[in-house]
């Protein structure tokens, strides 16, 4: 599977975007700083992700985006769809019938569908939350 940079951009932002407190806007230039992403690109992302129903945004001083939906409603899978379109597939028409791989390309694609299918940004963020407060350091001596 190929995912642009587009795509990999979209992917952090809504993980940005679930790992803040429900409710609350962000502003693009803090997700920008955060995720290490050009703040011009993700303006033009999330944008698009509005659109797509993943972000909705808030005006004002106090305004910026949230989740449009909560993070254990939202998959990796169908964000990376609507973000890289079919391109996540191997478009198998190129494929032959006889081509001695397409059974076995045509199931790696059902199994990588399955693990985007089922990864949540709820389920993403509660890990990296315990990963980072797993390996505290402790500087007594």
């Amino acid at each position: 599977m190929n995912i642009s940079v587009k795509g990999e951009y979209a992917l952090h932002a809504i993980f940005d975007l679930a790992l803040q407190p429900a409710g609350q806007p962000v502003k693009i230039a803090d997700i920008a700083r955060r995720q290490k992403i050009p703040q011009k690109f993700l303006e033009l992302i999330l944008s698009g992700l509005k659109q797509g129903g993943f972000v909705e945004s808030r005006r004002g001083a106090e305004g910026g985006y949230l989740l449009a939906r909560a993070p254990d409603a939202i998959t990796v899978g169908e964000v990376l769809r609507y973000v890289e379109g079919d391109k996540t597939k191997r478009t198998t028409a190129k494929q032959r019938a006889a081509d001695p791989f397409s059974d076995t390309w045509r199931r790696v694609d059902q199994a990588v569908s399955n693990v985007i299918d089922q990864a949540t940004f709820a389920e993403l963020a509660r890990a990296w939350r315990d990963r980072q407060t797993k390996y505290v350091p402790n500087w007594e001596i």
